[in-house]
Protein backbone atom coordinates (compact mmCIF):
# COMPACT_ATOMS: atom_id res chain seq x y z
CA UNK A 1 0.00 0.00 0.00
CA UNK A 2 1.02 3.58 -0.80
CA UNK A 3 0.85 6.86 1.59
CA UNK A 4 1.60 9.99 -0.27
CA UNK A 5 1.71 12.97 2.69
CA UNK A 6 1.24 16.57 0.90
CA UNK A 7 0.96 19.71 2.45
CA UNK A 8 -0.16 22.69 0.87
CA UNK A 9 1.11 25.79 2.73
CA UNK A 10 2.70 23.88 5.59
CA UNK A 11 5.96 21.92 5.30
CA UNK A 12 5.36 18.29 6.53
CA UNK A 13 7.47 17.45 8.96
CA UNK A 14 8.87 13.94 10.22
CA UNK A 15 6.83 13.98 13.16
CA UNK A 16 3.27 15.11 11.43
CA UNK A 17 4.12 12.42 8.75
CA UNK A 18 4.91 9.51 11.63
CA UNK A 19 1.39 10.93 13.40
CA UNK A 20 -0.59 10.63 10.43
CA UNK A 21 0.77 7.07 8.94
CA UNK A 22 -0.14 5.72 12.53
CA UNK A 23 -3.63 6.78 12.14
CA UNK A 24 -3.92 5.55 8.88
CA UNK A 25 -2.26 1.70 10.13
CA UNK A 26 -5.15 1.72 12.34
CA UNK A 27 -7.58 2.37 9.53
CA UNK A 28 -5.94 0.34 7.16
CA UNK A 29 -6.11 -2.89 9.53
CA UNK A 30 -9.74 -3.19 9.25
CA UNK A 31 -9.51 -3.84 5.01
CA UNK A 32 -6.98 -5.61 3.48
CA UNK A 33 -7.97 -4.31 0.12
CA UNK A 34 -6.27 -0.80 0.01
CA UNK A 35 -4.26 -0.09 -3.32
CA UNK A 36 -3.27 3.96 -2.23
CA UNK A 37 -3.94 6.17 -0.07
CA UNK A 38 -3.49 10.50 -0.73
CA UNK A 39 -3.14 12.59 2.05
CA UNK A 40 -3.36 16.50 1.57
CA UNK A 41 -2.74 18.59 4.99
CA UNK A 42 -3.59 22.28 4.23
CA UNK A 43 -3.79 25.22 6.25
CA UNK A 44 -6.41 27.63 5.83
CA UNK A 45 -6.23 31.27 7.67
CA UNK A 46 -7.23 30.08 11.55
CA UNK A 47 -8.59 26.32 10.23
CA UNK A 48 -6.04 23.50 9.58
CA UNK A 49 -7.85 20.74 7.35
CA UNK A 50 -6.97 17.36 6.09
CA UNK A 51 -8.13 15.01 3.70
CA UNK A 52 -7.90 11.46 2.37
CA UNK A 53 -8.85 9.28 -0.30
CA UNK A 54 -8.23 6.00 -0.12
CA UNK A 55 -8.14 3.71 -3.07
CA UNK A 56 -9.57 0.65 -2.58
CA UNK A 57 -10.91 -2.09 -4.71
CA UNK A 58 -13.90 -0.94 -6.62
CA UNK A 59 -14.48 2.33 -5.09
CA UNK A 60 -12.42 5.37 -3.66
CA UNK A 61 -13.34 6.82 -0.06
CA UNK A 62 -12.62 10.30 0.35
CA UNK A 63 -13.33 12.16 4.06
CA UNK A 64 -12.36 15.98 4.67
CA UNK A 65 -11.91 17.29 8.19
CA UNK A 66 -11.26 20.69 9.55
CA UNK A 67 -10.10 21.31 13.30
CA UNK A 68 -8.51 24.50 14.88
CA UNK A 69 -5.72 21.76 15.68
CA UNK A 70 -4.17 19.93 12.98
CA UNK A 71 -3.55 17.46 14.83
CA UNK A 72 -7.39 17.58 16.39
CA UNK A 73 -8.39 17.43 12.12
CA UNK A 74 -6.33 14.16 11.70
CA UNK A 75 -7.41 12.34 14.92
CA UNK A 76 -11.12 13.56 13.22
CA UNK A 77 -10.32 12.69 9.88
CA UNK A 78 -8.91 9.01 10.75
CA UNK A 79 -12.69 8.03 13.16
CA UNK A 80 -14.63 9.00 9.67
CA UNK A 81 -12.40 7.56 7.26
CA UNK A 82 -12.41 4.15 9.91
CA UNK A 83 -16.26 3.98 9.58
CA UNK A 84 -16.59 5.03 6.37
CA UNK A 85 -14.31 1.67 5.91
CA UNK A 86 -16.08 -0.69 7.89
CA UNK A 87 -19.32 0.56 6.37
CA UNK A 88 -18.03 -0.58 2.69
CA UNK A 89 -16.17 -3.78 4.24
CA UNK A 90 -19.98 -4.26 5.38
CA UNK A 91 -21.26 -3.90 2.18
CA UNK A 92 -18.98 -5.63 -0.05
CA UNK A 93 -19.02 -8.90 2.36
CA UNK A 94 -23.23 -8.45 2.34
CA UNK A 95 -24.39 -9.87 -1.25
CA UNK A 96 -27.68 -9.58 -0.70
CA UNK A 97 -28.18 -12.25 1.63
CA UNK A 98 -31.20 -10.75 3.87
CA UNK A 99 -32.92 -10.09 0.98
CA UNK A 100 -32.89 -14.00 -0.16
CA UNK A 101 -33.39 -15.42 3.59
CA UNK A 102 -36.38 -12.87 3.38
CA UNK A 103 -37.82 -13.59 0.19
CA UNK A 104 -37.86 -17.28 1.11
CA UNK A 105 -38.89 -16.83 4.64
CA UNK A 106 -41.79 -14.83 2.94
CA UNK A 107 -43.14 -17.40 0.82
Amino acid sequence: MNITITGHHLDVTPALREYVTSKLDRVIRHFDHVTATHVTLSVQKLKQKADVTVHVRGKDIHVESEADDLYAAIDALADKLDRQVVKHKEKAADHGYDSVKRAVGAE
